[in-house]
C-alpha cells in the first residue's frame, strides 16, 4: 500500500493509496481536530477543488472522507465565523451578510456535488457526526458508522434549522421520526442510524486500517468524468462496478452494531403518534410531556424543544412541509434562503452567543413563544429578495 501525501493544507489533509493495478483510493481528512473538525468555507473550497480533480482523475477510483482525532468526523460548521458576520451585519438586511450568503452557498454546492458525485464516495462516520458533518455524510454513496457513532442534527438550540439538505433527509425518515429529530436534536447512535437510512454499514473503530487493506489489495476499474452525460457506456459499467465491489467489501466487513442502544427504534410507534398531523402546536406540546418519561433520550429530547427556539421549531416545521416533494437542488435553494433570513433573525446570533460565546447556555429567543412564531411570522424566510436568477444556486441541478 504505497500512499502520497499533498498537505495543501493543514486544514484538510489530501492522500492517495496506490491500489492492484495502479489504481488509487483518494481520502480527504478534515484536521481541524480541537473544533471537533467542524467546517469552514476554506475547508468546503479545499474539499471541492479536490473533488473536482479527482472526478477528472481516472486513476481515482473512491474517495473517502473522514475527520482527524477519535472524537468527531465533523460536529458542525463554523460557528464563529457565522457568528461575526452577523454581529458585523448591522443594517439587519439579509442579503448584506456576504460571508453568510458565501458559505451557505459554497456549504450546500459542496453537498450537492457528494450527492451527485459519479464515482464511489465513502464517509466514515466515525464519532459525532452532526450539522455540517451530516450534509457531508448523507450524500455519500457508501456511510459507515461505528460503534462510537453519535448522529444528529441539533440546530433547534442554535436557532437554525436542519440545513445542509436536512429537510431533505428527515422527510425520509419514515413514521413522522424526521420531524421529531429535527424539533428536539435527538442523538442517534449507529443501531438506529441504520434503521433510519442516515447509514449503510456498521464497522468497528478498529477496522479502519482493516478497510484500508482491504481497499488497496483490490483491483479497481479507472474512470474519468468529464460530465457526467457526456460517460461512455462503457465507463458507466466500471462506475457501478466500483460502486458494487465496494458495497460487497464493506458488506464482509460488517458487523452488528449495540442491540442495546436504539431508543429511536424502542419508541418509533409512539414519535409516530405524537408526531402526525399538521398542528405543531399539538405536536410540541406532546413531546414537552415526555420530560417525565422514564427513559433518559426521551427525557433530553423533551428538554432540548423545551430550551429550543421557537422560531425555530416553527421554520423546522414549515421547511419539512414545503419542502416535502421538491427536488434536492430546489430543497438546497429554499434552505439557502431560510440560512440567509435566519442570520439576519436574532434566534440564530443569540443561540450562538448563548453556546459558545458567552457560553452562559441562557439564550433569549424572540419570538419567545410558538404561539408568537406563528405561520405569519415564518413566511419572510420564504420570501426571496431579488429575482431568482440572482440566486447563487440557481443553476444547481442544471446538466453540464
Amino acid at each position: 500500500m504505497n500512499a502520497v501525501l499533498d498537505n495543501v493544507t493543514d486544514l484538510v489533509i489530501f492522500e492517495e493509496l496506490t491500489c492492484v493495478g495502479k489504481s488509487k483510493i483518494g481520502i480527504a481528512q478534515l484536521n481541524a481536530p480541537k473544533t471537533l473538525n467542524g467546517l469552514s468555507l476554506e475547508m468546503t473550497r479545499l474539499l471541492s477543488q479536490r473533488l473536482d480533480q479527482w472526478a477528472q482523475d481516472a486513476s481515482i477510483a473512491i474517495v473517502i472522507l473522514r475527520g482527524s482525532g477519535d472524537k468527531a468526523f465533523c460536529a458542525g460548521g463554523d460557528l464563529h465565523s457565522l457568528h461575526h458576520s452577523m454581529t458585523e451585519n448591522s443594517s439587519g438586511t439579509p442579503v448584506n451578510n456576504t460571508y453568510a450568503a458565501t458559505f451557505f452557498a459554497e456549504e450546500y454546492a459542496l453537498d450537492y456535488r457528494i450527492h451527485t458525485f459519479p464515482k464511489p464516495i465513502l464517509v466514515w462516520g466515525d464519532g459525532i457526526v452532526m450539522g455540517g458533518g451530516m450534509g457531508l455524510m448523507m450524500g455519500a454513496s457508501h456511510r459507515v458508522v461505528t460503534e462510537t457513532t453519535r448522529m444528529a442534527m441539533p440546530e433547534i438550540s442554535i436557532g437554525l434549522f436542519p440545513d445542509v439538505g436536512g429537510t431533505w433527509l428527515l422527510n425520509r425518515i419514515p413514521g413522522n421520526a424526521g420531524l421529531f429529530l429535527g424539533l428536539t436534536g435527538a442523538q442517534l447512535g449507529a443501531n438506529d442510524a441504520l434503521f433510519a437510512g442516515m447509514a449503510d454499514y456498521h464497522l468497528r473503530r478498529d477496522d479502519w486500517k482493516n478497510l484500508l487493506e482491504a481497499l488497496t489489495t483490490q483491483s479497481w476499474k479507472n474512470v474519468s468524468e468529464t460530465t457526467t452525460s457526456a460517460l461512455t457506456e462503457l465507463a458507466r459499467k466500471d462506475l457501478a462496478s466500483n460502486h458494487d465491489q465496494l458495497h460487497l467489501l464493506l458488506s464482509g466487513l460488517n458487523t452488528l452494531p449495540d442491540s442495546a442502544n436504539k431508543p429511536l427504534q424502542e419508541h418509533f410507534g409512539l414519535i409516530r403518534q405524537l408526531c402526525g398531523g399538521v398542528d405543531l402546536e399539538r405536536i410540541v406540546n406532546s413531546i414537552l410531556k415526555l420530560a417525565d418519561h422514564q427513559d433518559p433520550w426521551l427525557q433530553r429530547a423533551a428538554k432540548t424543544l423545551a430550551h429550543g427556539s421557537p422560531g425555530s421549531a416553527r421554520l423546522t416545521f414549515a421547511l419539512l412541509a414545503h419542502n416535502k416533494l421538491l427536488s434536492l437542488a430546489e430543497v438546497y435553494r429554499v434552505e439557502w434562503l431560510a440560512g440567509l433570513m435566519a442570520a439576519a433573525h436574532g434566534d440564530f446570533a443569540e443561540g450562538i452567543r448563548a453556546l459558545l460565546i458567552d457560553k452562559d447556555k441562557q439564550p433569549k429567543w424572540n419570538p419567545p413563544t410558538l404561539a408568537q412564531a406563528d405561520e405569519q411570522w415564518v413566511k419572510k424566510f420564504f420570501s426571496l429578495p431579488f429575482p431568482a436568477e440572482q440566486h447563487p444556486l440557481y443553476r444547481l441541478g442544471d446538466s453540464a
